[in-house]
């Protein structure tokens, strides 16, 4: 499981790099329905309020756009990224619970990391995901915790409301 999972973070950083190249024009508009949903990417703009890597507070330089990548297999990332360097919170979306407030729950098995469009790092971690469904047409925020055995990782995303910008 292991192995397979080394071989999907790639294909997934290769898919949200796309998603990102694709003008605004291109995206269709947002039926109603689930998030993260299906296998595909999904590109919300908004606020990056918080992204911290064990003592370092990568905040600053953190762009205003969160990619949600879930492949065919289930797995859910949450990528944010500053100055460069990409941060994904992983874990199996059938794990997915209900949380408070109409929000929901992803436990985290793996922090990746990256630089540009390759995500070659990975630590397993445990913590969670808890967000809600930008397909509302409201603001929402998708806050990530995990820590594992020598660090912590922080990531907080607050959406503006806006159409969700969708790839395949």
């Amino acid at each position: 499981m292991r192995q397979r999972m080394r071989l999907f973070v790639p294909a997934a950083a290769a898919i949200f790099s796309a998603v990102l190249a694709l003008p605004a024009s291109a995206a269709p508009a947002a039926p109603a329905e689930t998030f993260p949903g299906a296998p595909g990417v999904i590109t919300l703009s908004g606020k990056c309020a918080k992204l911290v890597v064990a003592k370092f507070d990568a905040t600053k330089g953190c762009k205003n756009e969160l990619a949600s990548v879930t492949l065919a297999n289930g797995v859910v990332t949450f990528i944010f990224t500053s100055d460069g360097k990409a941060l994904g919170f992983q874990g199996d979306g059938s794990g997915i619970k209900p949380a408070s407030n109409g929000n929901a729950r992803l436990p985290l098995s793996l922090v990746t990391t990256g630089v540009g469009n390759k995500m070659t790092g990975e630590v397993k971690v445990a913590g969670f995901c808890t967000f809600g469904n930008p397909y509302a047409g409201k603001p929402i925020a998708i806050e990530c915790t995990a820590e594992s055995k020598d660090s912590s990782f922080t990531g907080s995303f607050r959406t503006g409301g806006k159409q969700v910008k969708k790839g395949k």
